[in-house]
């Protein structure tokens, strides 16, 4: 029984997608820095909650350039030559931020790490979509979603002893381990980019970003994940800063944050079969109000086995939504222009970055703890009511699209049908 659910769990995905899932995993066990950032920055620098919001809220900044950027790069240069220039670079930039001292030289640094780290968001997860048929790509993410926080767990628990010897040591082990990510991609993964795909109308020859950004059905959804984002980013921005206030010291909340990626590691893998059949809209909704009630429970925690609950609470919500969140990114983007769709898909992510510890800081030191939190449960609510209102409309567009794809041979072009934005696809050139 054991073996038929790990063979269905499992079994059947392409060589490539096991590569970018080794790549993940390793670079999310060395991804320490993030997570202890703004305690690194208030308590051994001694820097103020809103400077240390600032400078995280600048890596998302960079960030969001990096998105915008390596979108583009991605589908112009191809997901591998992105790939390869995001992680050398991001790993000078980590190991320059570890031994950065004056605050002007961590904000400059921070953002240009951001740039770099979040260039390589939009090529991993269009690379993934080239190699994933589409009835196994919520099973992929989840997969994908699994490393990610089997890494995250870990690093969490690691990190927090790494911290009482020594917080460079923090910087010097996230730059390997990124360095090795680099290494896996450039020995073992080919290029994947799709060739004799037809690109929509309007884009040119090149193709640039206009056409995401006059795409009404993929802004709103886009949008409603920034809403769900920025309540989730506290957990790395000012969860921290809570916890020490309350007295709990950086291996504590290692401890408890590292609860996220350990439920995510025993439940994730289950998630695909539990939300399959239910609409993409619904399990979106669900996923964002459980996060906002376990977020804003977090105004009545105090003590260590409090903030544990909570952190729980909104895990459950988290596994739910993002598998699904990422099928839905895939659903409604053209093969020829993925890159540019989860580059735009990512910018979400980077503006939430920047404003939801920015946001997070004025708000805390201004009106307080628990006006944070609830604040962050009634914003939940309203990106699970955008999601819901918005889901029909996604679901005719991601049906028009799939309707349009029909393999073609290598460097045919095949015009879309009238209305619809064409994702036919030939062959790739990843072995897989």
């Amino acid at each position: 029984m054991v073996r038929g659910w790990l063979r269905e769990t499992t079994g059947g995905l392409p060589r490539t997608f096991w590569y970018l899932w080794c790549g993940t995993l390793v670079n999310r066990l060395g991804g320490f820095v993030l997570i202890f950032l703004t305690v690194y920055l208030t308590k051994e620098r001694g820097f103020s909650d809103i400077q240390a919001g600032l400078v995280v809220g600048l890596w998302s900044a960079g960030g969001g350039i990096g998105t915008m950027v390596g979108g583009v790069l991605a589908d112009r240069w191809g997901r591998r030559p992105t790939l390869l220039i995001a992680h050398v670079g991001g790993a000078g930039m980590m190991l320059l931020l570890g031994f950065s001292r004056p605050f002007a030289m961590i904000a400059g640094v921070a953002f240009a790490l951001g740039a770099f780290a979040e260039a390589a968001r939009p090529a991993f997860a269009a690379m993934m979509v080239d190699v994933v048929p589409d009835r196994d790509r919520v099973r992929a993410f989840s997969l994908n979603y699994w490393a990610i926080n089997l890494g995250f767990a870990s690093a969490a628990i690691l990190g927090g002893f790494a911290a009482h010897l020594d917080y460079v040591l923090l910087f010097v082990i996230d730059a390997s381990a990124t360095l090795i990510t680099a290494a896996i991609v450039f020995v073992k993964i080919k290029e994947t980019r799709p060739v004799g795909v037809h690109l929509p109308a309007g884009t040119g020859s090149r193709g640039g970003l206009g056409m995401v950004l006059r795409d009404p059905v993929f802004l709103i959804f886009t949008g409603a994940n920034l809403l769900a984002a920025m309540v989730f980013l506290q957990h790395i921005s000012m969860l921290p800063i809570a916890m020490t206030d309350d007295g709990l010291s950086s291996s504590t909340f290692g401890w408890v944050i590292a609860l996220n990626g350990l439920l995510i590691v025993l439940g994730q893998l289950f998630i695909p079969k539990l939300i399959a059949g239910h609409s993409r809209a619904r399990v979106l909704a669900v996923g964002t109000i459980v996060q906002g009630i376990g977020f804003g429970l977090t105004a009545l925690a105090g003590s260590a086995w409090l903030y544990a609950m909570t952190v729980l609470i909104w895990t459950v919500g988290e596994m739910v939504y993002s598998p699904a969140n990422a099928a839905t990114i895939a659903d409604l983007a053209p093969a020829a222009v993925r890159g540019r769709y989860q580059g735009v898909f990512a910018l979400s992510w980077s503006i939430a970055g920047f404003t939801a510890p920015v946001a997070g800081g004025f708000v805390r030191d201004l009106l307080g703890n628990s006006a944070l939190w609830i604040g962050c449960a009634l914003i939940a609510f309203v990106a699970a009511a955008v999601n819901l209102a918005a889901g029909p409309a996604r679901e005719r567009r991601a049906a028009a699209l799939a309707a349009s794809r029909v393999p073609v041979p290598r460097d045919a072009v095949v015009p879309a049908p009238p209305g619809v934005m064409s994702d036919t696809l030939a062959p790739t050139s990843s072995a897989s």
